[in-house]
């Protein structure tokens, strides 16, 4: 059954998505040049933390990171290392947080610096697929509905869509019903409903679809070694218009 918020619940749910996007704006101000993705995620516990709030990744199926931190051809699900930001990359940060039991859960694609054209619209196109898909998850809309609007939007730029990892239904669970694939057809799939909170998280490669995961048995990479750009929401359905539950004041739109 897919989880139906009450309005306590969606309270709770609201504060620990607050937390999730305050740890991703203050890492975002952070981050800079000859730093280590070690260092990023040493600096996203101590967030964490001050948020009164836990790593929703930390020990998830034995991930060994505060949160997923993904440089350039890293899709998702990066972990803490040896590799510096250097000028020209792209960043990407997947922050999840439990609050009072509840999870908060958002990412975004950073430039570090001034990148090449191409991938400076790849990051411009994503974060606007996801602003624009973000009206259609309404009540009485389909999951395949979300689903197709991201692939359409992103073959019309000339992009492809991760197929393996999808958005997904995320509560008092890290990983809920339904999955939100970021392909699809309109008019299928469960039919969305007021309460429900949903990560809908666009995952776009500059080049091919394909992806690899690398001998760490996380680290998600595009096959041809191109960029790839993420970004997430947790957004709550609702009667009338869709909320944005980890709205943040800072966008990369221009």
């Amino acid at each position: 059954m897919i989880p139906i918020k009450k309005d306590r619940e969606i309270d709770q749910m609201r504060a620990a998505c607050r937390a999730a996007a305050e740890v991703l704006d203050r890492l975002e101000n952070l981050v800079a040049p000859g730093m280590t993705t070690r260092d990023i995620d040493e600096a996203a516990a101590q967030f964490i933390a001050e948020a009164g709030a836990k790593s929703a990744f930390l020990g998830y199926r034995n991930f060994p990171g505060h949160l997923c931190v993904s440089i350039n051809e890293e899709v998702v699900h990066g972990i803490g290392g040896n590799r510096r930001l250097a000028y020209g990359d792209i960043l990407k940060l997947d922050v999840g947080v439990v609050k009072d039991g509840w999870i908060g859960d958002n990412a975004t694609t950073i430039r570090i610096g001034v990148v090449p054209p191409a991938v400076d619209r790849l990051v411009e196109d994503s974060a606007r697929i996801l602003r624009d898909v973000i009206p259609h998850v309404t009540q009485g809309s389909r999951v395949g509905d979300i689903s197709s609007f991201i692939e359409q939007a992103a073959l019309a730029r000339g992009y492809s869509v991760v197929r393996e990892f999808v958005g997904h239904g995320v509560g008092r669970k890290l990983h809920e019903d339904p999955q939100i694939p970021n392909f699809g057809k309109p008019g299928t799939g469960p039919k969305l409903k007021a309460g429900m909170t949903l990560a809908i998280e666009p995952m776009i490669n500059l080049g091919a679809a394909g992806v690899r995961i690398l001998d760490d048995k996380w680290t998600v990479v595009t096959a041809d070694g191109l960029p790839s750009a993420h970004f997430e929401h947790t957004v709550l359905v609702t009667k009338d218009e869709p909320e944005v539950l980890t709205w943040r004041k800072k966008t990369l739109l221009k």
